[in-house]
Parts: structure tokens; sequence; C-alpha cells
């Protein structure tokens, strides 16, 4: 990679832009998983059939997935900066109208928009720090971004139980707005914009019709599988086509001048080693907050109370990474950390196939405190060196790209927990899932994120080593000749 001129920014301020990003994804994830919580409340508020509340969700995520591909053109036409802050602003009026919704047409409509906000919030709000702050400092500033991946899943939904039980669902949205007008106010005080040559040219539209028809088709049937919403057929011809328009741009992207999404990047070794190896662990740290409050509800007997208080303790683990993570990977560098974190964030999710009902719950939290930290650890190193050999100028193509890959493998975790418990559960003639049928779903999802382990082997020693400082000092042949004998 060529010498490139960094930004200069002070660590005071790296860290301002770092939490106003972080702050605007979390309130993007936490409301991605606090509204499952309230659907019964808003089916019974709309005089609906509960089962079909689940349009609420899926018309964020399809409009979500649309909607992403374009997001690197149009930083790089309208500015980062403005971008990322009519994102939240767009997001903000998406929750202000899902809370005054009247019925369900209105709420998904507004969820749509809420969609088109956060497609544009989660890639170009990580634009605009991997913009901000020089090489050297990327790897504090992404852990601060991966803060939000991990904690609003879990605190979604308890969170989304309180709000319902004691106050109103739409409360469920409105906690978005001042957490919105604020983002959008810190944006236009603190974050610079700094701005890259424009990659030229005309939005490709065939392009983004292609993926946007392809992620949409995808994310309707990965939604729909086993949960009986629609026919069996229907769910099988949305994969198939999504994949059939997938594999059109595949070979329509080789020859564009301009693609939406920039597959040339999959050729340098950094990120492709990411997308993939990442791609497998996000599978797996997907289902995680699909699988264990169910278990811990349905399986132990315990409220959904204290099964929030149980799985916020991977939450805290999560937390307690980010001092630890500039140190470790300066000390071992990228490849070793996640070659050796990736057995370990992987263990301890297989861990979890082991509790019973009986353990005390002080053994669940710290069992689920240390898998938060390794997985915390394992999703930083991932969204760091995924970047670190990507020319400044192409940054926007690969935020574009490795986001639209992320939102489909994060999706895609709770489809393979869910179809692992439907196939358990119907292989030993349950009618509800049992303790041993959880226990198989986390080995085969631990299992999952295993895979990736040989992928991040692949990595050279020195991989990343401008991000973490991590110095691989050559072994001259001299040396070689006398470590043979």
């Amino acid at each position: 990679m060529d010498s490139e001129a960094e930004p200069e920014i002070s660590r005071g301020r790296m860290r301002l832009v770092a939490v106003i990003v972080a702050t605007a994804l979390f309130m993007q994830n936490l409301d991605s998983t606090i509204i499952a919580t309230a659907l019964p409340a808003m089916a019974h508020s709309f005089h609906a059939d509960p089962l079909h509340m689940s349009v609420a969700l899926t018309s964020y995520l399809i409009s979500l997935s649309v909607f992403i591909p374009a997001s690197g053109w149009v930083a790089d036409h309208f500015g980062a900066r403005q971008v990322f802050r009519a994102a939240i602003l767009v997001f903000t009026l998406g929750s202000v109208l899902c809370g005054i919704a009247p019925d369900l047409l209105a709420l998904v409509l507004a969820r749509i928009v809420q969609g088109l906000g956060g497609a544009m919030m989660l890639p170009v709000g990580r634009l605009v720090l991997l913009r901000s702050v020089p090489r050297s400092q990327m790897i504090v500033a992404m852990s601060w971004v991966t803060m939000p991946a991990l904690i609003g899943p879990i605190l979604g939904p308890p969170l989304g139980g309180f709000i319902v039980t004691y106050l109103s669902w739409r409360w469920v949205f409105d906690i978005n707005v001042p957490i919105g007008v604020l983002g959008a106010i810190a944006v236009s005080m603190f974050i610079t914009d700094v701005r890259e040559a424009d990659r030229g040219g005309r939005l490709d539209f065939t392009g983004l019709i292609l993926t946007g028809f392809a992620m949409a088709a995808l994310m309707a049937g990965f939604e729909t599988i086993g949960r009986h919403i629609v026919p069996a057929g229907w769910t099988l011809a949305s994969l198939g086509a999504g994949l059939m328009a997938l594999v059109l741009y595949v070979f329509y992207a080789r020859h564009a001048e301009n693609p939406i999404l920039d597959l040339s990047l999959l050729r340098v070794p950094t990120f492709v080693s990411s997308v993939i190896g990442g791609s497998l662990f996000r599978i797996a740290v997907g289902a995680l907050p699909f699988l264990l409050p169910l278990m811990l509800q349905l399986s132990f007997g315990e409220s959904p109370l204290q099964s929030g208080l149980v799985t916020f303790a991977a939450a805290a683990g999560a937390l307690t990474m980010k001092p630890a993570a500039q140190p470790l990977l300066r000390r071992f560098g990228f490849r070793n950390v996640l070659v050796v974190n990736g057995v370990l964030a992987s263990g301890f999710i297989i861990a979890c196939a082991a509790f019973q009902p009986s353990w005390p719950p002080l053994v669940l939290d710290a069992v689920l405190l240390v898998g938060g930290f390794f997985r915390s650890l394992q999703f930083t190193a991932y969204n760091t060196i995924a970047y670190g050999d990507i020319p400044r100028a192409r940054m926007s193509a690969a935020t574009s790209l490795y986001t639209t890959i992320q939102q489909l493998t994060l999706t895609l975790g709770i489809v393979v927990g869910a179809a692992v418990l439907e196939i358990a559960s119907a292989s030993s003639h349950h009618a509800t899932a049992s303790r041993a049928d959880y226990a198989l779903a986390f080995i085969v999802v631990g299992g999952i994120s295993l895979l990736a382990v040989p992928f991040c082997a692949r990595l050279q020693p020195n991989a990343g080593e401008e991000l973490s400082g991590h110095h691989v000092t050559p072994v001259t042949a001299v040396e070689k000749k006398e470590a043979a004998f």
C-alpha cells in the first residue's frame, strides 16, 4: 500500500468522534431488537393478528438492506458528515412516525423511512470515523464502534419489556428522538467533514437494482424461514430469486465502470480474510441473542427480567474489552489474536450448551462476562483489519461492501439458530425445544464460529502492523539455516 497522508486529530477529539458515531449506531442497534418485545402490545393496539406484526420487523430490514449498497456513493457525492447527520435525522423522523402510527400500514411505512436512515447511518458513520482518525488510532476508535453491535441486541429485549409493561409501546420509538436530535447537533459541532476524491460517475442504477433486489429477497427469505408466516414455497422462491440476482450482479460488476458494490476489494488479502472469517463469526454471534433468552425463559423457566439480568453480563464483558484491545494487538499482532481469541470466543459460545437450570446465576454471569470480552475483542480486530490495507480513496466503497455482507450474516445467524432448534425438536419429537435442543444449537453455531480460525491463520504475521504497532522482525536466510540445525 502506498504511503498516504494521515489525518491529524488529538486523542481527545478522536474519542469524542468515536463516541458520537457509537451512540448513533447504538440507537439503531437497540431499536432493531427492542421492537420485538413490543409486537404483541402493538397488535392489540392495532386490532391486528400478532403473527402479522412481524412485517414491522421485515419492512425495516428490507429497507435497510436495499439502501446500504448506495451508501458509499452517496457519502462520496454529498460528503460523509452531511450524509451521516441526515441519516440520523431521517432515522429520528421515522421513529417519530412509528410512535404516532394509527395502524399497521402506517407503522410499516414509517419503518421503511427508519430503514432508509439506518442504511446510511451504519456504513457512513463508520466511514466518518475511518476518515477522521489516523491508522495508528483505528483500533481504539473501532473498539467504540464495536460496542453497539454487541450491547444493543442484549439490552433491547429487557428494556423493551420494561417499557411495554410500565409505559406504552410507543415509547419504544420515542426514546430515539432525544438521542437523534442530540446526535445530529453533536455531528454539526464536533465532526469535521474530511472529504476524499469523489468516485466519479453517476450512481450505478443497474447495480443498485440488482443488489437491492438480491438483498431484499434474501432478507425476506431469511426472515420467513420456519416461521409459517407465508407458504414454504414463497420462502424458497424468495431465496432462489435473491441468489440469482446476486449471481447476476457478480457478472455485471466485472465489467461495470463504477459498480455500486466494488467486488475488486476482495482481492485485498486482509479485507477478504476479515469478510470471510468475520461472516462466519457473525453468524454465531447473531444467533446468541436469539438462543440465549429463549433458553433461559422457555427451558429454564426464568422471567424476562431474570433472563435480561443474566444476558446483561455479556454486554458488561464487551465493555471491559475496550481498554484491552490496543495493548493486546500491539503485543501479539492481528493474526495471533484472531486465531487464539477466535478459538476462545467460539469455546465460550459452545460453553452455553452446558448451562443447567440448577446452576447459580453468578456462574452463568461469569461465563457470559468472559465470553463477551472475547467476542468483543474479535469483533474489534475483524472490523479494524478489514480496512488496514484499503487506500483512503476507496474507504467508502469498502464500508458499503463490508456492511452489506455484515447485515446478511447477522440475520443468517438467527436463521441458523432457529433452524437447528426446529430440526432438533422435530427429530426428538418434542412439541417445544428442550434443553438438549438448545445445547445442540449452541454447539452448531459455536462450530461455525470455529470455521473462521483457518482463514485468520492465513494472514501474514505482519498483517495490520501499521494499525497495531506490532512489528515482526524479518528472519534472514542465515537465521533460517541456523534454525534448521
